[in-house]
């Protein structure tokens, strides 16, 4: 999908607050650059950041962290976030998701958010998924034990190989529902921007949580074979 350019992004997201640049150096200093020890969680691809921000409101006693590649998607966030005020939870990263191994240490992050991530639909792009075992296996480096992640989406062939994949990496999962919005899941939803767009022209909304895998389980399983 090409992205519309949009005119002083780049300088906005430079000058802004509310964007962490150079993310590396805190790398196992979250806490310490929230100056509290609340749990943090993180969304990945936010977009324009009505998801996280919605969240970051709700929730004061969770640090927030939203992160986005594009500069004429993330500059939307910072404004939503200039609007706001005080949120001291909150804040963005713009950063590509295949690195963020560099950016927090193992056990750092409680939960992880991946709302209507790209479906690269052809096969050869299988590996680029969010959702794919090559970036489960990038989470598993940094997600805390008992952490989770939430997977949401409209698109069913990125459903059903999520689910596989997921499953393929050992992760355990629960929740799952192919029409969130008339499931038992429904009521403590927040939507994203892209949500609303295709359940208003009636998408079904599909979601599972998918929790790290057992390592103990799996080491002692190894002995007994």
């Amino acid at each position: 999908m090409r992205l519309r350019n949009i005119k002083g992004a780049k300088e906005a997201i430079a000058a802004s607050p509310y964007v962490v640049h150079e993310p590396e150096n805190f790398r196992g200093r979250w806490n310490e650059f929230f100056s509290n020890d609340h749990p943090i969680h993180i969304e990945i691809g936010m977009g324009k950041g009505k998801f996280i921000t919605a969240f970051a409101l709700r929730h004061p006693e969770i640090n927030y962290i939203g992160i986005e590649l594009y500069e004429s998607v993330l500059i939307r966030a910072v404004t939503k976030r200039e609007a706001i005020g005080e949120c001291p939870n909150l804040i963005f990263l713009r950063y590509g998701a295949e690195h963020l191994q560099q950016v927090f240490a193992p056990e750092e992050v409680a939960r992880i958010y991946l709302n209507f991530s790209d479906p690269w639909p052809k096969e050869r792009h299988a590996r680029r998924r969010l959702t794919s075992t090559d970036f489960l296996a990038r989470y598993r480096a940094f997600l805390q034990k008992g952490g989770h992640i939430e997977f949401k989406t409209d698109n069913r062939p990125l459903f059903d190989f999520s689910i596989g994949q997921a499953k393929e990496a050992g992760w355990r999962l629960a929740d799952i529902t192919y029409d969130l919005h008339h499931s038992e899941y429904a009521e403590n939803n927040v939507m994203t921007e892209y949500e609303e767009k295709f359940s208003a022209i009636g998408n079904p909304i599909h979601r599972f949580v998918a929790f790290l895998p057992d390592e103990e389980k799996d080491k002692k399983e190894d002995m007994v074979v």
